[in-house]
């Protein structure tokens, strides 16, 4: 698949951020898909991996472009997180 929105990409702290959650997104999924520990673990890992990425998108923003949506979205994977750790608790029953 091409990316073609890539050339108007940086790889600033911002795009690493928002590609960190798209990652945490995907994780999240397939957790949420196949609700076990391992899955839940990876997405755990995943999240505080963006969280890390998105502390640092300031960073390297011009005037904070893009980092109040990217926190949204962490925000979001947060909540979708949450669903996935419930799906799997209710698996164990």
């Amino acid at each position: 698949m091409k990316h073609y929105e890539s050339s108007l990409r940086t790889n600033s702290t911002v795009d690493q951020a928002q590609d960190a959650v798209t990652t945490l997104h995907n994780s999240i999924s397939q957790a949420l898909s196949h609700p076990n520990d391992q899955m839940l673990m990876q997405a755990e890992n995943s999240l505080t991996h963006a969280e890390e990425a998105v502390s640092h998108a300031p960073e390297g923003s011009i005037g904070g472009h893009g980092v109040d949506l990217t926190e949204e979205r962490l925000a979001d994977e947060k909540k979708r997180l949450a669903l996935a750790e419930a799906a799997n608790r209710g698996t164990k029953q």
